[in-house]
């Protein structure tokens, strides 16, 4: 409400006692104070111009107010009527200024006051495009309409040309909404719904979007008495409506509104269009870069298979071709000479070519299934130092020297096939690429409460540059002959997956080329292993 009082008349105050004509002017002084006051806190709730009229108006209140005021010292001192009315006209045509400008805002004054909004909304448009998704861009958008026309709230319908309708948020953006903080902008969020329905359907947003044309409608309800409870539920009196087109492709439409029609001019349709067309530009390059995005990861699914089927086809052929040949070579021998003993070596040699290609198909099986959450199984405490022994005992031979150095119990709450998997992928693979020869150190402590496995060898060693790709699949160091070292990268994907998988952590060091290389393995440790139940041998 808008308070605008008249101070006592000459012919009322020489009627009155002047300490009455003080409580009068006290009186009416204090009510232009409170509208002032009002207009002030209202305005910290809007933004862009409709903050700003509010401010000249509370402005123009308090001018009001003090020329008010200075009719007491007219009353109470006659002959200083003069000074006092001289500085009641300035504060009187102030007041007038204040009250033309924020109820008949001139065109020129309301370019000014929506620009800083306006500049801060392009400011921020270069980034948007790169926001998680659609409707994160969407939300920015429409606080950006919103504080650039002062309105309370804006929506953005997204055309679906699939299913020929318009889908609109119920919940439209404010200013107070931007500066919300993160449990309350997720509470709206929670509460939004979507409003679907085809263009016709939508009203007058519906209307600019069919027409391709910005509409300004003063009474919402009295244009479209179809869709007036719509209106009613969502405030939504006075309305902006402006198409969001890309060229010939249509993408949606801009729509701001507010409960009273003086909050809006006929020419904030050009700054809505302009918001609207920034909005389509926005639009348009976040579809390119999700388009983008999908042709990469097409291309990348193809690499990977492409990579996969020839690193298959390699590794799997060597023990194909051993078994192929060894078993033809047998049959011959026992068709040539039915009666001969069974060649014993060439038996053996088929069991090892075989235990190879099932170990390579479970590596497989095992990639395949390394990103689902049922890849690592039950736990139980198990005690490392044991298992550590059995397998490099068993990799152990006359040109690798394997040594394992722990303390007497390092248990650790664990599943105890992936991580025998593990030992054996680390330590088979530290022999594998030591070709020469040499040692082989395998080490366990108890650090920082954590398990610590580092497994050391002074084979051929990593490149610094394949340090950081080593882990992933299909990836082995380019100074790795294929001819010379069967493999399809996989294993040490593998071994990541087991390690994270227990929340541990997976890493390498290597002095470069030539000159060995050092896994560090952290895995959780059981502090009290009583508590946990008996320490099962892995």
């Amino acid at each position: 409400a808008i308070v605008v009082a008249v101070p006592p008349t000459a012919t009322t105050s020489s009627k009155l006692p002047g300490w009455a004509v003080v409580l009068l002017v006290l009186y009416f002084f204090v009510l232009e104070v409170y509208a002032a006051v009002s207009f002030v806190q209202a305005a910290r709730y809007s933004g862009g111009v409709t903050r700003r009229r509010m401010q000249a108006v509370a402005v123009g209140s308090l001018c009001i107010g003090i020329v008010i005021l200075l009719s007491i010292p007219e009353t109470l001192a006659p002959e200083t009527s003069g000074f006092w009315s001289a500085i009641g006209l300035g504060f009187s045509l102030a007041a007038g200024a204040a009250f033309f400008a924020g109820f008949a805002t001139p065109a020129f004054l309301r370019r000014a006051w929506q620009e800083p909004e306006l500049r801060a909304f392009l400011g921020r448009a270069a980034s948007l495009p790169r926001l998680p998704n659609t409707t994160a861009i969407v939300r920015e958008l429409e606080r950006g309409a919103a504080a650039a026309t002062g309105a309370p709230n804006a929506s953005i319908g997204l055309w679906s040309p699939d299913e020929g309708v318009l889908r609109f948020s119920v919940l439209g953006s404010s200013p107070r909404l931007s500066v919300a903080n993160g449990s309350e902008a997720e509470e709206l969020a929670a509460g939004a719904h979507e409003l679907v329905g085809r263009p016709g359907d939508q009203g007058i947003a519906g209307r600019s979007f069919l027409t391709q044309r910005p509409i300004f409608v003063g009474n919402a309800m009295r244009e479209d008495p179809v869709n007036a409870a719509r209106y009613q539920a969502s405030g939504a009196s006075a309305l902006l409506a402006a198409p969001i087109t890309a060229g010939d492709k249509h993408l949606g439409v801009l729509a701001v509104y507010a409960p009273r029609a003086p909050i809006f001019a006929e020419d904030d349709l050009v700054l809505v269009q302009l918001l609207a067309d920034q909005a389509a530009v926005i639009l348009e390059s976040r579809a390119l870069i999700d388009e983008a995005a999908r042709v990469q990861a097409r291309e990348e699914a193809t690499r990977l298979k492409d990579d996969f089927l020839s690193a298959a086809a390699h590794v799997l052929k060597t023990p194909l071709t051993t078994l192929v040949a060894q078993t033809q070579l047998l049959e011959r021998r026992a068709l040539r000479s039915p009666s001969d003993p069974p060649d014993l070596a060439g038996i053996r040699r088929l069991v090892t070519e075989a235990k190879r290609l099932n170990r390579l198909v479970l590596e497989l099986l095992d990639v395949s299934r390394a990103s689902q959450t049922g890849f690592v199984g039950e736990r139980a405490p198990i005690d490392l130092v044991p298992l550590a022994r059995e397998v490099c005992a068993r990799y152990g031979d006359g040109h690798h020297h394997l040594e394992v150095d722990a303390p007497p119990a390092v248990v650790g709450e664990l599943d105890g096939d992936r991580i025998r998997q593990l030992f054996e992928n680390l330590v088979e693979n530290a022999v594998k690429y030591s070709p020469d020869g040499g040692s082989v150190r395998v080490a366990l402590a108890i650090d920082d409460g954590e398990i610590h496995l580092t497994v050391t060898d002074w084979g051929i060693g990593i490149s610094p540059g394949d340090l950081p790709l080593i882990f992933d699949r299909f990836q082995r160091g380019k100074n790795v002959d294929d001819r010379r070292f069967a493999g399809m990268g996989l294993g040490l994907y593998i071994c990541r997956q087991i390690v994270e998988q227990h929340g541990g952590h997976l890493s390498v060091s290597s002095e470069g080329v030539g000159r060995g290389s050092t896994f560090h393995v952290m895995l959780p440790v059981v502090t009290n292993p009583a508590a946990s139940g008996a320490v099962l041998s892995a």
